[in-house]
């Protein structure tokens, strides 16, 4: 299959492909942080003005009425693409805070087996409100359609600073010998029948952290800060992911020459992420005013 995008509703196109088709699925939902838009949109509040009670949340988040409904809690649209993707597959589901669980519970509902939460921490950003805190991360659920064979580990190991950021990762053994994780001594642990090299020569282990470099001891878990303005360029989306990042998440479950579906595209991040990392896409997006935005990042014309 050729890389692909196409300008439709994800879950009516996704109705129409075959099973087993897809290799990943990294992808960044609506939110529906103002899921109050699916009650108010066409009811009197609306009409109200700068005055209007629901004014503000009536028009979806930040201005964006795609935020206000609920396909990502859809148990419906999760079973969709647990169809289309190939079994053994992962998918990584970026999440709010807040309603993660919803989420997480319809993608479970649908079949996958959540497996695990990636957390990505950042230092920047400001409350949306006087009496609420600031958020400071985003989840992503990890889930699986049946027993993956491996995540990329070995491509997303994180490299050390230097031979002294490898000091004090040390280990007495149950033998009472001792060596340094991440030399040429390894701390052995089972899981199953296979034996997992903790910390090797080629980097750390990636863990189900990523962060944006609040301070040098975090230096031992992935860094990727928030996209810039730069990197947002003019395309007016509100939730654009830093490509660095989906970079990162698309070379760890998704092998080479491999697949990855993005049934929320957004500006494309995820289609300029395979192709530099030597995979195949399959975008869909239903705003059509962001299809410049992704044919700017990838390239590539429409199909549909």
């Amino acid at each position: 299959m050729d890389n692909i995008i196409v300008n439709a509703d994800s879950m009516e196109h996704l109705k129409s492909l075959d099973d087993n088709i897809f290799d990943s699925c990294v992808t960044d939902p609506p939110y529906h942080l103002a899921s109050i838009v699916k009650r108010f949109k066409n009811g009197p509040q609306a009409k109200y003005g700068k005055d209007g009670s629901f004014q503000r949340p009536s028009t979806g988040f930040m201005g964006e009425e795609w935020d206000g409904g609920d396909i990502a809690f859809q148990k419906e649209f999760w079973q969709q693409v647990y169809r289309v993707l190939k079994p053994k597959s992962v998918v990584l589901a970026f999440a709010a805070t807040r309603n993660y669980h919803r989420m997480a519970v319809a993608i479970e509902d649908a079949g996958f087996e959540i497996f695990d939460m990636i957390n990505w921490i950042y230092g920047t950003g400001f409350p949306k409100g006087k009496n609420l805190l600031k958020p400071g991360h985003e989840p992503i659920v990890m889930a699986r359609k049946g027993v993956n064979k491996h995540l990329n580990i070995d491509e997303c190991r994180i490299p050390y600073a230097d031979e002294n950021d490898r000091s004090g990762w040390h280990k007495t053994g149950s033998d009472g010998s001792k060596g340094y994780m991440g030399t040429d001594t390894f701390k052995i642990r089972k899981i199953g029948a296979e034996e997992i090299k903790e910390r090797t020569k080629n980097g750390r282990w990636p863990a189900n952290i990523i962060h944006d470099g609040l301070e040098d001891d975090w230096a031992r878990y992935f860094y990727c800060a928030k996209a810039s303005k730069k990197e947002k360029g003019d395309s007016g989306h509100p939730t654009v992911k830093p490509l660095e990042l989906v970079k990162y998440l698309v070379r760890l479950i998704t092998p080479k020459d491999g697949i990855v579906l993005d049934p929320f595209a957004g500006t494309g991040t995820t289609g300029e992420a395979a192709i530099l990392e030597g995979r195949k896409y399959y975008l869909i997006e239903k705003t059509e005013k962001y299809l410049k935005d992704i044919k700017k990042r990838v390239g590539k014309p429409l199909l549909c």
